[in-house]
């Protein structure tokens, strides 16, 4: 196939650009040069601006578009109008964050969807992001009908994670000693190697599948704890788990996703809880999530000081606790 990427030299961009060179595909990326822009010497850089910006590609053609970078109906809108003609199939990525909330346990695909108070807003925030990735599903649906392929990830995990929502764990627990672990150890949490997602996003083009699916994992219910006791044997790390109750961590303003990543709250268990059989029917899979944890920690430490924060919702605060907070919150538990 000869493929479009709008974007694709960042994380999960990169995965799913290097696998399907590997497997023979052409590849071109449109993105503005600020990042990146040195990855994939052998694909071509086509730069311009998703917002105004397409003109560079008056006039090509394409098998398929895969939008890593959509997050605003009005922009996606430009690329399908311009790409309609030009390219049969559009894989656009959403997110799991599209969902009304709270989601139930067990919810599939047809589950329903935020709305925006004004559905003109552009700008991205918590409260915004949902529905817009919503509003930019439905124009690429609109465009492309049943030539659409509307991916929903969950927490995206792995080398080359700009925002470290995961990688704090590898390293705090590589670090040895006491560790928070939070809340109940049998609630469940979510979340997809960027590689797995990447590449089954190949594979899924390459077999001409279409509609909407949960792009999230692991196949089976993972609790918290086993996935701090994996991360533990996979680092080969004393780490020592003190799991400190919800209502405890909440007193000390301890929260979930920022404070302590990958980690959901009782009230928002539901999306860490979603059914992703259609996914895995049509061919996701899941590597070890040792093997992840282990090349999340190499790639992490390679890197060296991380660069600042790139967040689409305009977070500056890397998440996970800092050493300091966390002696704090030791001290509280000692004390209670």
């Amino acid at each position: 196939m000869d493929l479009l990427i709008l974007g694709g030299t960042r994380f999960m961009g990169r995965a799913l650009v290097s696998y399907a060179l590997e497997r023979g595909h052409l590849v071109t990326l449109f993105h503005r040069g600020q990042t990146g822009a040195d990855v994939f010497p052998d694909c071509e850089h086509v730069l311009g601006d998703r917002d105004g910006g397409l003109a560079p590609l008056a006039g090509r053609r394409f098998d398929a578009v895969v939008d890593t970078s959509g997050y605003v109906p009005r922009v996606v809108g430009d690329s399908v109008r311009m790409l309609r003609e030009a390219a049969p199939r559009y894989v656009f990525i959403s997110s799991i964050s599209v969902y009304v909330e709270p989601v139930a346990a067990g919810a599939d695909e047809s589950a329903a969807v935020a709305q925006l108070v004004d559905p003109a807003a552009e700008a991205i925030t918590g409260e915004t992001y949902g529905g817009l990735k919503a509003l930019c599903e439905d124009v690429v649906r609109d465009a492309y009908g049943e030539r659409a392929l509307i991916v929903r990830p969950g927490l995206i995990v792995g080398p080359h994670d700009p925002t470290d929502r995961f990688t704090w764990w590898p390293e705090r627990v590589a670090g040895g000693g006491r560790v928070i672990a939070p809340g109940d150890p049998e609630q469940g949490l979510q979340f997809i190697d960027g590689r797995d997602l990447g590449e089954w996003i190949v594979r899924a083009l390459e077999a001409g599948k279409h509609g909407t699916f949960h792009a999230t994992g692991p196949a089976q219910p993972l609790s918290m704890r086993e996935f701090l006791a994996t991360t533990r044997e996979a680092l080969a790390s004393n780490a020592e788990f003190v799991w400190m109750d919800e209502a405890f961590l909440t007193a000390q303003g301890v929260t979930a996703w920022q404070d302590l990543p990958a980690w959901v709250n009782a009230a928002e268990s539901g999306l860490a809880a979603l059914d992703v059989s259609r996914a895995v029917a049509a061919g996701l899979t899941f590597r070890p999530l040792a093997d992840t944890v282990r090349d999340t920690l190499a790639w992490s430490r390679a890197r060296g000081v991380a660069p600042p924060l790139q967040n689409a919702l305009g977070a500056t605060a890397r998440p996970g606790l800092t050493s300091e907070r966390e002696a704090e919150v030791f001290a509280a538990w000692e004390r209670r």
